[in-house]
């Protein structure tokens, strides 16, 4: 049976690539920074930096280069391929996909869904949001300060607009977000999801085992540890502003992979929502579990549409793990019972359609 799902996996995969070849544009990438005054309170350094990954259809011929993550020639995760700074593919306005990368992830990590969209002819704007990527040492502010993960997203859109060479490319009456995890979350309340974080926090109380109030792999911090760090000098100001309206203007479509933190949500602003929201999911994880987050938001939110992947877990919706990360058991990558190319292929599939629909072809 598993010889059988590799199989259909395999051919799921061909099937997309040889789709998008008909169409496909070479990828560029560009990498630019912003600031985020909210920033240098999640940074471990407390910088106010955040890192903006572009990536865009790029011009034929364009110089591809591995984005596999990695020591060279034995990489880790299969991410795809991007022309550093290569010449856009032409003239024309192109629709905005802002994207935000799980808790413990990166712009990266997550290439294998944005490059796949940039060669579909999107611009896709992505960050490293700060003090919860892997790449930097992450923290307890940035663990538990989700809400400020839209402004990094908006930051990161007024940097792209203010740069010539990528300004003129961009059709912004065409403006969607997208995400995986903790990203999912970022989605949605850049559609227009408000934060109750007392509700939330009443939620992990009750169920402490949740997959989303248990201390994370990534960086173990109990609900102890978040209720200290909201109440201390440093950060109860912006504690207080958690409640806000952190949706960002012109966004027309909301994807989200596996949404995390759902329950603190409030949930008459799921119901609110009307921009267009589509959700896929695996049945499996217990990191994100789908009756708590995914569910509960694809339920309130009206017209929201949502895709179950039977046999899915969380980590699905990472890059493909490579065989080497699988014969050095890196931990990510042993517990995957469907081949991540079937599951990449749904939500790629899913998106593609679902943003069309929503803010015309690309």
């Amino acid at each position: 049976m598993a010889h059988a799902r590799n199989i259909l996996a395999l051919a799921a995969a061909a099937a997309l690539v040889a789709t998008a070849a008909r169409a496909a544009h070479p990828v560029g990438e560009r990498h630019l920074e912003t600031t985020n005054p909210t920033a240098a309170l999640r940074d471990a350094d407390h910088k106010p930096t955040v890192r903006i990954t572009v990536w865009y259809p790029a011009a034929e011929g364009a110089d591809e280069k591995s984005l596999d993550l990695g020591p060279p020639g034995q990489p880790m995760f299969l991410v795809g391929e991007a022309a550093p700074d290569a010449a856009f593919a032409d003239a024309r306005r192109r629709p905005v996909i802002l994207f935000s990368h799980g808790f413990g992830g990166t712009a990266r990590m997550m290439g294998w869904f944005t490059t796949v969209l940039a060669q579909q002819g999107y611009v896709v704007i992505a960050v490293d949001h700060p003090g919860a990527n892997g790449l930097d040492r992450m923290t307890v502010p940035g663990a538990t300060m989700f809400w400020d993960r839209p402004g990094d997203l908006e930051a990161a859109l007024e940097k792209v607009k203010a740069d010539p060479a990528i300004a003129a490319h961009l059709d912004l009456k065409r403006l969607g977000a997208a995400g995986f995890s903790a990203g999912g979350f970022t989605a949605l309340a850049a559609a227009g999801a408000r934060v109750d974080l007392k509700r939330f926090m009443d939620f992990c109380a009750a169920h402490p085992d949740d997959g989303v109030c248990a201390p994370q792999k990534e960086l173990a911090v109990t609900q102890e540890e978040a209720k200290a760090a909201f109440a201390s000098p440093e950060l109860a100001p912006e504690v207080a502003h958690a409640g806000d309206d952190h949706s960002i203007r012109g966004v027309r479509a909301a994807f989200a992979m596996a949404p995390a933190i759902v329950q603190a949500f409030d949930p008459a602003s799921l119901t609110a929502i009307s921009t267009p929201v589509a959700i896929v999911l695996g049945e499996a994880d217990p990191v994100a579990p789908p009756h708590t987050n995914g569910g509960v938001a694809a339920r309130a939110i009206p017209r929201a549409q949502l895709k179950v992947l039977p046999g899915v877990g969380h980590y699905d919706f990472l890059a493909t793990c490579s065989p080497a990360a699988r014969a050095r058991a890196v931990p990510l990558c042993m517990a995957l019972n469907v081949p991540q190319g079937q599951t990449h292929f749904e939500a790629l599939q899913m998106a593609l359609n679902f943003f069309a629909n929503a803010m015309g072809p690309p």
